[in-house]
């Protein structure tokens, strides 16, 4: 456990290898490698006191211009332990290790591959979730994407709507799609369920083109494309 207790604790965990997009995380995007985009979002918000990247990829993040201690102290740098690597670890492991070692009273956890997330709706995150927790009506968030049109089982039955009746897809109950933009918790929400998303979770809808996740090659075409005119 770290000496040192924070307020608030960015988790950027990062990792060498990616198994769809070769080398993604340090692969230049737009301008400048892909961790740069979210790593600049979060150092603009001031009440993130440092972020912590769990890697095993510290040499490439030297070659690229970022070491421990950077920006004023605001970046730590934690190597990832042996039995933790691997493309197989739950998240979840790794969050927990940060979690027992740099000591916070919340945790902001979010990834490399959401480049398009900005401060703003990083600090409009924060307020929800304090707001929320002074009222005691959550004990964590997570960011989604407001899903309204015609659902279908892989066997072709419909899920949320009347094929034979149908609605303007705007008229349809609304489905949430977790979309690992970004999470908020406590160490106590985590050790009651040993991740990221607690027991009474607040869902935040992200903006749609903040919310591009790079997973396929197509992800990152679309990621660049935003960037590109952002830039």
């Amino acid at each position: 456990m770290s000496n040192s207790s924070y307020g608030l604790v960015a988790l950027l965990p990062m990792k060498a290898h990616s198994a769809r997009v070769k080398s993604k995380n340090f692969r230049d995007i737009a301008g400048k490698p892909l961790f740069r985009w979210i790593l600049d979002s979060l150092l603009a918000v001031k009440e993130i006191e440092k972020v912590v990247i769990n890697t095993d990829a510290r040499e490439i993040l030297a070659e690229n211009g970022l070491q421990d201690g950077d920006h004023n102290g605001r970046v730590m740098i934690r190597d990832r332990k042996e039995e933790l690597c691997g493309d197989f670890v739950s998240m979840n492991l790794i969050l927990g290790d940060d979690v027992a070692s740099v000591s916070a009273e919340a945790y902001l956890m979010t990834h490399t591959t959401n480049p398009l997330l900005s401060p703003e709706t990083i600090a409009s995150m924060l307020s929800s979730y304090n707001n929320s927790i002074n009222a005691g009506k959550c004990d964590s968030l997570f960011t989604v994407n407001k899903m309204q049109t015609r659902f279908y089982t892989p066997e072709g039955k419909p899920i949320n709507h009347d094929p034979n009746n149908l609605l303007r897809t705007q008229d349809l109950p609304p489905y949430m799609e977790e979309n690992s933009v970004g999470y908020l918790f406590s160490s106590d929400s985590f050790a009651k369920t040993g991740a990221r998303i607690g027991e009474t979770p607040l869902l935040f809808e992200t903006p749609p083109l903040e919310s591009v996740d790079i997973d396929e090659p197509s992800d990152w075409f679309m990621a660049e494309s935003l960037l590109m005119r952002k830039s």
